[in-house]
């Protein structure tokens, strides 16, 4: 169950700590980002969209792109997926991850099936694949919550180490 009006940090200094990363696993520190007992990161309401489900390995956020997004072509910029995307795969990671671990993502590919209308609500749901000592393997996808259409798929490889080096 997602907190409907979910806390964002508006300085770096109200975004989590290492104290708040390493007390936790990555699974508890995902669940108290999306109760709000934890800030969530801006980038989220920058470009429209927010954590709203979190599982052991699978992370779902919801967004809707409007016209900040947008690109020359009057289009939402591809930037927009891969955003949505990656934080949905990455956290997907997190949610693996035991006290004392963090990620980062190496990469992350995204392939845009159609394009999103400007101002239609989605869903990108990550999943993860191979989460192991020293990497973590995700896939991703985007689809429209009302006509629950394919809009992009995604894969990412992340990297996985001690939070102490």
């Amino acid at each position: 169950m997602s907190d409907p009006a979910p806390h964002v940090a508006q300085t770096l200094d109200a975004l989590p700590d290492m104290t708040d990363l390493l007390s936790r696993s990555g699974l508890e520190f995902m669940q108290d980002v999306l109760s709000g007992a934890l800030s969530g990161p801006p980038i989220g309401a920058t470009m429209g969209f927010s954590l709203t489900r979190v599982e052991p390995g699978r992370v779902t956020f919801e967004g809707t792109p409007e016209f900040p997004v947008t690109n020359p072509m009057r289009g939402v910029h591809g930037g927009w997926y891969g955003a949505i995307l990656d934080s949905a795969m990455g956290c997907a990671v997190m949610t693996t991850l035991p006290k004392g671990r963090l990620y980062t993502t190496l990469e992350y590919k995204v392939n845009i099936t159609r394009a999103v209308p400007i101002g239609m609500a989605m869903r990108a749901v990550g999943e993860v694949g191979h989460a192991g000592r020293r990497t973590g393997v995700a896939s991703g996808e985007l689809r429209g919550i009302e006509d629950g259409k394919l809009y992009a798929t995604a894969s990412t490889t992340c990297l996985i180490m001690d939070a102490n080096g």
